[in-house]
């Protein structure tokens, strides 16, 4: 399944397609739309391959080897897609009448300025993609836009979610063990996130701190039905949990929102960070979980500003007093039952 979305496909096509035309315009004089054809048909397939939605089974068979027969093997496919992209694309434009040939050589041939151009273009979008990935959608473009160079003040709804035991499994299976278990865990939030237009902004050891600005985050529950996807794929995957790591994850997730001082930090390591009550609200909000033995929690505060669908039932569950916080928080508990699990349901 594509996990990129239909805007960040358009984005490719389009620079693409522009790249094209002024290959055209540097190696024969003037733009044409059979540079923008050829580059669609020679760079796209690359960078599919690259980012996992062309052939993936092979690119992470590839993406496995050691890294001189990983260079070696992406070359030799690289250069093959480059060839029959450039051969259909040959085809097409003759078939419309663009351009004639007179040889299947002379359809089949890839010119050393088309295919230097073709990788050329084809790195250049996969290490900005590969960037964008990295750094998270929502910051790779604040950053590129320089929207936080100046701190803004702004309302955000946060997502605090926790595995539970992560300690006790370590200690039993080992560190690296563990490591393994928490970035599979951490891979399975990022198709959730995406879904219901979040960003992971940090791994804090065992946990992911998940941010969204509070209309996005509210609206159609958003950042509600993330915890619920979450809670969901994990069960769903139940028995290769079971098979790979001897038991299913079991999570603690607390939200909560409001006014937060959004900021552009570092000089060498640039990061968007945030400041203010409601991040510390919601990290104090994660640890009541474990008090109160409920999974889910929420702040009654942004639970007023959300209308629950899907069959999520909100508890309230009284007002609590907070380390660090000068007014008792009122605090709601999360359930539906077909995506929260009872303790009985985990292999310990």
């Amino acid at each position: 399944m594509n996990k990129y979305s239909i805007g960040f496909w358009i984005f490719i096509l389009c620079a693409v397609s522009i790249s094209g035309a002024f290959f055209s315009w540097a190696f024969y004089g003037e733009p044409s739309i059979v540079g923008s054809v050829f580059a669609l048909f020679t760079c796209v397939p690359i960078i599919a391959l690259e980012r996992g939605a062309l052939f993936p089974r092979l690119y992470a068979r590839m993406a496995a080897l050691s890294t001189p027969l990983y260079l070696i093997a992406m070359l030799i496919v690289t250069y093959i897609l480059m060839y029959v992209g450039s051969a259909l694309c040959r085809i097409l434009l003759g078939w419309l009448g663009y351009q004639t040939y007179e040889s299947w050589h002379e359809i089949a041939i890839l010119p050393a300025s088309a295919m230097f151009s073709a990788l050329g273009v084809s790195l250049v979008v996969s290490f900005v993609a590969r960037v964008r990935e990295l750094l998270g959608r929502d910051v790779f473009s604040s950053l590129l836009t320089g929207r936080y160079r100046k701190p803004i003040e702004e309302e955000r709804v946060f997502l605090f979610i926790d595995l539970v035991g992560s300690t006790s499994f370590a200690q039993e299976f080992g560190d690296l063990r563990a490591q393994q278990f928490l970035s599979t865990l951490f891979a399975a939030f990022a198709e959730p996130v995406r879904r219901y237009l979040g960003t992971i902004d940090d791994y804090i050891g065992d946990a992911a701190i998940i941010t969204w600005p509070m209309r996005r985050g509210v609206r159609n529950s958003n950042s509600v039905e993330c915890v619920f996807a979450i809670l969901d794929s994990i069960e769903a995957d139940r028995d290769r949990w079971i098979k790979e790591f001897g038991r299913v994850p079991q999570l603690r997730a607390a939200l909560h929102g409001g006014p937060i001082i959004t900021a552009e930090i570092g000089v060498d390591h640039h990061k968007i960070t945030y400041f203010g009550d409601t991040v510390n609200t919601t990290a104090r909000l994660e640890s009541l979980c474990r008090t109160l033995d409920a999974p889910v929690l929420i702040s009654s505060d942004l639970a007023k500003r959300m209308e629950f669908s899907n069959g999520i039932e909100p508890e309230f569950l009284g007002t609590h007093a907070l380390k660090g916080r000068g007014q008792a928080l009122g605090v709601m508990a999360l359930k539906r039952a077909a995506y929260i699990p009872t303790s009985t349901n985990f292999v310990h």
